[in-house]
């Protein structure tokens, strides 16, 4: 009888040796002559649990974590090979546990669970059946199941992906596109990286399904040059995909086609607004367009232009599979589906979380995330990347939903929740806001490229003590400044996390805070 493990592959699990754990577990099999199948599959998303080892039993996957490498000849002593719990890393069924029990993972439902480059573990699990369904269906077909799903870009806008799809069908060309955002840069997020490294065919089928619905027959994955894994993943997956019929010149023997290549980012914050990354993906220097035109009407080398974030691409498969309706019974007012959340920071215990739109910040961080990992108080918690507003705790029983958010300046962007404790000092990340831009700006418009290095001058002469009111009035002006006066999201966002920190932590932005200034 052979008995299979699972050790997962992905970057996070990795950096945490699991290669090393999957070497040690074949050399005990080998030493005690027992027959054992690793497979390699992807992260659950429970970090804090990685190396995650999962035995396969009669009464389903039992698992192990974390298990560091030095940890396996006890595991294997103590009956792992035989899926028994006698030690102390073992957590049981392993669906059972908690902290996946109460998501609901419509996007994440297979990872962790099958080999990531399995064709059949994808298709055993529903994986193409949405494809297969979109292949029947005329393109505007496609367009109304998607706007019925209520699905809006993962990206910072929220734009209705629906409305977007709509346009690009409904604007005649010979030659369209799409294009998907994977310049995944983000503090505190990981989700794409997650979806390409642990189930690469859901996007590669939401892209196709998107071409499909729109007369695109080329698409371009636009990945962070910082995730080589995810590159190798996805340039395997396309060429096994290709093979076995679901993309080419004659998809499913349809008649349609789709293609599609991987091409690595600049290594550019900026690229992962939508003009820029454009500019970038046709081999210029990554500046932000004006809009008008949109991309949906002039977009890659001039042509209609679909533009969606990982999350939504890999949201489609499950629509056009159970259908709009199905995915827009989860979440709240015009925030319909799930949002995947991701924990990052002071947590005990970081991760991905899936859940419908709707749940608190403070459910988020506490039931799922266990508080801060330091064991110190809470002080404050980022949502939306390194330009969302620091949100104090009057504001973490909110629930979770893109109008709710926006209407007390909060955003919800690509679902990064980052938490701070009481230690922190938020004057220093109204400081990094600044700088952050300065640093990260294209520098196509004023208010963005400089009015970021002003900003810094300006932060640092209040913690200096220098003028102090005076400077606080200027920094405010400035801020509305690049609010109202820039191009793209990059200048007009910044001064979220700064105002945030004005108006809910005024303490940590005093002379007195300063230390003797910089």
């Amino acid at each position: 009888m052979t008995t299979t493990i699972y050790v997962p592959c992905d970057t996070t699990a990795r950096s945490l040796g699991a290669d090393a754990v999957a070497a040690r577990l074949t050399r005990a099999a080998e030493r005690l002559g027992v027959a054992i199948q690793l497979k390699r599959n992807g992260s659950r998303g429970l970090f804090w649990l990685e190396p995650l080892v999962e035995v396969e039993t009669a009464a389903g996957r039992v698992a192990y974590g974390p298990v560091a490498p030095t940890d396996v000849d006890a595991l294997v002593e103590a009956g792992l090979f035989e899926g028994r719990q006698e030690h102390a890393l073992a957590l049981g069924d392993i669906e059972a546990h908690p902290y996946l029990a109460r998501q609901q993972r419509l996007t994440f439902s297979r990872i962790g669970i099958t080999d990531p480059l399995s064709l059949e573990d994808y298709t055993a699990r529903q994986g193409f059946a949405g494809l297969q369904h979109a292949l029947a269906l005329a393109p505007q077909d496609i367009v109304e199941e998607v706007k019925t799903s209520g699905l809006r870009g993962r990206g910072g806008a929220a734009f209705p992906t629906g409305i977007k799809w709509q346009t690009v069908h409904d604007t005649p060309a010979a030659q369209k596109y799409i294009v998907c955002n994977a310049d995944e840069g983000d503090s505190g997020t990981f989700a794409d990286r997650l979806v390409m490294e642990c189930d690469p065919f859901m996007l590669i089928e939401g892209m196709t399904i998107a071409g499909l619905a729109v007369g695109a027959t080329q698409g371009y994955i636009y990945l962070r040059s910082e995730y080589p894994l995810a590159h190798a993943m996805l340039d395997e997956a396309i060429a096994r995909a290709e093979a076995a019929g679901y993309l080419g010149e004659n998809i499913l023997d349809s008649g349609q086609a789709f293609h599609l290549e991987v091409r690595l980012g600049a290594g550019a914050y900026i690229c992962g607004e939508e003009t820029s990354l454009l500019e970038s993906l046709e081999g210029k220097r990554g500046l932000v367009r004006a809009k008008p035109p949109l991309p949906a009407i002039e977009g890659l080398f001039g042509q209609p232009t679909v533009v969606n974030n990982v999350l939504s691409l890999a949201a489609v498969p499950f629509i056009l599979d159970q259908g709009g309706q199905a995915y827009a019974d989860y979440g709240m007012g015009r925030s319909r589906g799930t949002l995947a959340l991701q924990l990052a920071g002071n947590v005990e215990r970081g991760g991905l979380v899936e859940l419908a739109f709707g749940t608190t910040l403070r459910e988020l961080m506490e039931s799922f995330g266990g508080g801060t990992r330091s064991g110190r108080p809470l002080k404050a918690v980022q949502v939306g990347g390194p330009l969302g507003a620091y949100l104090p705790q009057s504001q973490w029983d909110s629930p979770i939903d893109y109008e709710g958010f926006a209407a007390f300046g909060g955003v919800v962007g690509h679902g990064g929740v980052v938490m701070f404790d009481d230690s922190v000092d938020m004057g220093d990340q109204a400081r990094f806001a600044m700088e952050f831009c300065s640093v990260e700006s294209c520098g196509k418009c004023t208010p963005c490229r400089i009015g970021a290095v002003r900003g810094v001058e300006v932060i640092d002469r209040i913690r200096a003590g220098e003028r102090a009111e005076e400077n606080l009035a200027l920094l405010s002006d400035l801020c509305d400044t690049m609010v109202d006066g820039s191009l793209c999201a990059m200048g007009g966002m910044t001064p979220f996390p700064v105002q945030s920190v004005m108006k809910h932590f005024p303490d940590d932005l005093t002379p007195r805070q300063a230390e003797g200034g910089r």
